[in-house]
């Protein structure tokens, strides 16, 4: 049942979330006509033209209509470049999902240690100096990161490339070079956010029975909060990794236009401007099943972390 009921929310987000953002690009001023035709047509082929796509038809019937093909796995063709929605979808998926796997496994790389090294002695030099940092990366903009990222390491320093994509089939090593300026450039503000968090439940773990018993044992410190206190002190972080998933999202969004990356999120910001509407959709669809299914993928995760929730 319960199985059932989640995917019934599952479904209940997604349509809510599809059929907002269909009205919401609906109040934008001017439609694909316009982009299509140039500023010389006429007011007739304009009409024509609306006719035409269906654009005259009210709100509910198009987004139904929209609906109706989801539903059997057709996106739409983009009003633009004729490419049906969905493959271009496909061809930008895997540099977006390398991106966010990328700035996820350098947010965990840092924010694990750091956080582990705060615990050991709170309220210490090394933690003050910690929670600066973090209180500036949590403070600063995503877009301002990048280009101090671009400024120094690109322009300065010439050790990466500001901007341009090169696919892992065709260069590894280029891959990981296109690829690091913009996954630090989203992970900084989520190291941050990790390793505070964590931090604060190692702290709080560190006092607890279990950890008392294991010091009396004579077990070493350092074996202390990497084997028996870092597991149950995740949980709360393995929330904030799926929660966080939609700001990577979003700042995936601004990274990609930034760092000039073909990715789903560069697709819908090029197709905002376009008034592609099906385009912008389904970008929107695409983005709100992985959100949702990453979510439902850490409550699973739970039980896997901390045995006591699978007991319960």
């Amino acid at each position: 049942m319960t199985a059932v009921f989640r995917a019934a929310r599952l479904l209940a987000v997604l349509l809510v979330v599809t059929f907002l953002s269909y009205a919401l690009l609906s109040l934008l001023p001017g439609d694909p006509v316009g982009q299509i035709l140039g500023g010389a047509a006429t007011p007739e082929a304009h009409e024509r033209l609306r006719r035409e796509l269906g654009l005259d038809d009210p709100l509910l019937v198009r987004y139904g209509s929209w609906l109706g093909g989801l539903l059997t796995g057709d996106f739409g063709t983009s009003y633009i470049t004729g490419v049906p929605v969905l493959e271009s979808l496909a061809n930008r998926l895997p540099v977006t999902l390398e991106l966010l796997a990328a700035a996820q496994l350098v947010a965990l790389g840092v924010a694990v240690p750091t956080a582990v090294a705060a615990a050991r002695r709170p309220g210490g030099p090394l933690d003050h100096a910690l929670t600066a940092i973090c209180f500036g990366l949590l403070s600063t903009p995503v877009f301002v990161l990048g280009v101090l990222l671009i400024l120094v390491f690109a322009i300065k320093l010439k050790l990466l490339p500001a901007t341009g994509w090169t696919p892992i089939s065709l260069d590894l090593g280029w891959n990981l070079t296109s690829v690091l300026l913009p996954a630090v450039t989203i992970a900084l503000p989520e190291t941050a956010v990790y390793s505070r968090l964590l931090r604060t439940d190692l702290i709080a773990t560190l006092q607890e029975d279990h950890i008392t018993l294991a010091r009396a044992r004579g077990l070493s410190p350092r074996r202390i909060l990497w084997r028996h206190a870092l597991r149950p002190s995740a949980v709360s972080l393995v929330t904030a990794v799926g929660l966080n998933l939609g700001a990577m999202i979003g700042g995936a969004v601004i990274v990609e236009t930034l760092f000039g990356l073909p990715g789903v999120g560069r697709f819908v910001v090029d197709s905002i401007f376009a008034r592609d509407y099906l385009a912008v959709q389904g970008g929107v669809v695409l983005i709100s099943v992985g959100y949702v299914l990453v979510n439902f993928a850490v409550d699973l995760a739970y039980a896997a972390v901390d045995p006591r929730i699978r007991r319960a």
